[in-house]
């Protein structure tokens, strides 16, 4: 297990790849955006809204994809900002907080037309069920939701840009800034949408699932994005990406944050919005050995806010604990509903850990503290 010499990822994280000099290609990926002509881009978003915005004010001139966090807060801002009438859709998280709600009611203070689809919550138990026992991602049936949800809303109501927030790739604008082959599809939507080799069709079968529960995380069919031309942009593609920034931003607007740092994590403002998500980030670090405190803590440090040093040592304090609370919920309630005992999680929490990552004893059972927290064999430093 090696690390970034230049942040503190380690060369486990899918699709993450060190170079001679030991910089990973996230860091050399950031470092790339000074040489972005950022003012052309920002026209380059002009044009592209100005080119699918309502022409005689009878249809929503996009939909953006909000799940009341801080970046999708961010989003309707600048929409609003460029004068184009959005429809908001939110697919329902899936253990939403109090603090989520109060963000999702401040977007829709906006002055904004919204909508929230909530899929079939008896459904959805038994998917976060699957998810967490088939791929270990309590969170897999939220992940296809959000890519899902709303490209259905465009096909519904024929609107054909959806405002994406991040640019995961870092590398293009979306469909809709090409001249060719500007429309959606299902490939396109599968690349982005999270869903860890298990496909949605697997899930028929599984307890009792048929195929017309899956309707919300199914995509619609080709000829129906052809038809309403569904497209898509990423504003960190046109706009420099910077989720503190848009925190700021938010929290200026009324976005509501929480009044300690979030468990697992180094901030109070990321991941407010679902219970679960203490659980799903917990596997990433079972599977990687990196957690969300060392997400937040490397966008900080290319930045330039904190030393590398100082990133060391606060991503090994913070990082991977067992997630007994998140946002003040107790892992009890948080599994409860899934009928999922501790036990039962912590035997798949076992399943799921990479042994090559974290200690073992002689009789290659893992090493854990009192607390039910694992040690890695090689830490940052």
């Amino acid at each position: 297990m090696k690390y970034c010499t230049r942040c503190v990822m380690p060369d486990t994280k899918p699709d993450l790849f060190l170079d001679e000099e030991g910089v990973c290609n996230a860091c050399r990926s950031f470092e790339r955006r000074k040489e972005i002509n950022w003012e052309t881009r920002k026209r380059e978003f002009f044009e592209v809204v100005d080119r699918y915005r309502s022409k005689d004010g009878s249809s929503w001139d996009c939909i953006i994809p909000v799940s009341g966090g801080k970046d999708s807060t961010y989003q309707v801002l600048k929409v609003l900002q460029q004068g184009l009438n959005p429809l908001c859709v939110t697919a329902t998280t899936c253990h939403l907080s109090d603090i989520g709600r109060k963000n999702i009611e401040n977007i829709k203070s906006f002055g904004v037309d919204y909508i929230e689809f909530s899929p079939n919550i008896n459904v959805r138990r038994k998917l976060n069920k699957i998810g967490l026992t088939q791929v270990g991602d309590i969170s897999w049936p939220e992940h296809v939701g959000i890519f899902t949800i709303p490209v259905r809303a465009a096909v519904e109501f024929n609107v054909p840009l959806i405002v994406w927030g991040e640019n995961s790739q870092n590398e293009y604008g979306g469909p809709a800034s090409a001249s060719e082959n500007n429309v959606l599809n299902r490939r396109w939507l599968e690349e982005f949408g999270g869903l860890l080799g298990l496909r949605v069709s697997d899930l028929i079968g599984m307890e009792g699932i048929e195929k017309r529960h899956l309707i919300p995380y199914s995509y619609p069919k080709d000829e129906e994005l052809s038809r309403v031309g569904a497209t898509g942009i990423f504003l960190g593609y046109y706009f420099p990406w910077d989720g503190y920034s848009n925190a700021l931003i938010a929290q200026a607007n009324g976005f509501v944050t929480k009044s300690t740092i979030v468990e697992g994590s180094v901030v109070n403002y990321e991941n407010l919005d679902n219970c679960q998500t203490g659980i799903h980030d917990y596997f990433k670090f079972l599977k990687f050995g990196f957690g969300r405190a060392t997400d937040i803590t490397c966008l900080h440090l290319r930045r330039g806010r904190i030393t590398r040093e100082f990133a060391v040592d606060f991503v090994n304090k913070h990082d991977g604990k067992f997630p007994w609370t998140y946002l003040d919920v107790s892992i009890e309630d948080i599994l409860g509903p899934l009928d999922i005992t501790l036990d039962d999680f912590i035997k798949v929490c076992d399943r799921f850990t990479n042994k090559k990552i974290f200690q073992t004893d002689a009789r290659g059972n893992l090493i854990k503290d009192k607390r039910g927290n694992l040690k890695k064999i090689k830490y940052a430093e």
